[in-house]
């Protein structure tokens, strides 16, 4: 069976829940090849696996190296382990298990490994993940490596997902748009939102920025933002260190935007390290659906 006719199955046992980006009607999976509205709207699987339901053009800047650079970061090197073991016991601990399946959304999912690992994490059959990116390159890679889970090339700003149809959404160092958050978030369900602290990643930040004022950031301005549009249940710090070694180095190098603007003789400097201890400072904030 093709990766393209697998990835049509796993649409079709959860297909009531997606809706057409363009008119909003309901979908149908036709022979196992396109996404199909009421309307006649057709969204292709690619070969891949994944379908492409942008209806716009993307200007996104992420290209296949910083994506491959990135699943090696967290499926090699593991970088990112205890943030994803955190965030199953999170899923675990809130979710209501009379919900089969029990959709678990990425909203900007990039190649896929975050929602694999935490999928993994989980152990439950229950679970269908869904990721959605508006980076094509990345969303090629994640349906390559990972074709459990739903993927999907598309816009946070209208997600092709029905009303209420998530019991649970990542947002994992990524951009949001609470108003679809919101809309495709079920009455019972859960949004985790992982944001940066201070010194996350400082190690590189130090090297990079030479003026001290950007060394430094304060998430104050996006939690605000989040209590804004969800009810707070728990923020908690998460905080923890990794030794990554010089081949894994150069992966966070590419990985990371900090380092786009950066100049070669202080990347240089970061690189020729044999190994360097890395921090990850994060903030967790855990939101349900406001009742007021």
């Amino acid at each position: 069976m093709t990766n393209k006719e697998k990835s049509a199955r796993v649409v079709n046992k959860v297909v009531e829940i997606f809706r057409c980006p363009i008119c909003h009607r309901s979908m149908k999976v036709i022979d196992f090849k396109s996404l199909i509205c009421s309307n006649n709207h057709t969204f292709d699987f690619a070969k891949q696996g994944y379908v492409n339901m942008l209806t716009r053009p993307s200007n996104q800047h992420y290209d296949k190296k910083l994506f491959e650079a990135r699943q090696k970061i967290i499926m090699e090197s593991n970088l990112y382990s205890s943030l994803h073991e955190k965030v199953s016991e999170i899923i675990g601990e809130h979710l209501d298990e009379s919900h089969n399946p029990t959709i678990i959304f990425d909203a900007g999912s990039g190649e896929g490994s975050h929602l694999q690992k935490v999928i993994d994490e989980c152990r439950n059959k229950k679970i269908t993940g869904i990721g959605l990116d508006i980076a094509k390159e990345g969303i090629i890679m994640a349906s390559k490596n990972y074709y459990n889970p739903i993927w999907l090339v598309g816009d946070l700003a209208d997600i092709p997902l029905t009303n209420q149809s998530c019991q649970v959404i990542l947002n994992i160092l990524s951009p949001a748009n609470y108003t679809e958050f919101k809309r495709v978030l079920a009455p019972e369900g859960i949004i985790v939102k992982i944001v940066p602290r201070p010194n996350y990643l400082k190690e590189l930040r130090e090297v990079i920025f030479t003026d001290s004022n950007k060394r430094t950031y304060t998430n104050e301005e996006t939690k605000a933002l989040f209590k804004q549009n969800f009810q707070l249940v728990s923020d908690f710090r998460f905080t923890y260190f990794k030794e990554l070694e010089q081949t894994e180095i150069l992966n966070l190098i590419q990985m990371s935007p900090l380092t786009w603007n950066a100049e070669k003789e202080q990347i240089d400097s970061f690189l020729n390290r044999d190994s360097t201890e890395i921090t990850v400072d994060l903030d967790i904030l855990i939101g349900v659906k406001s009742t007021s």
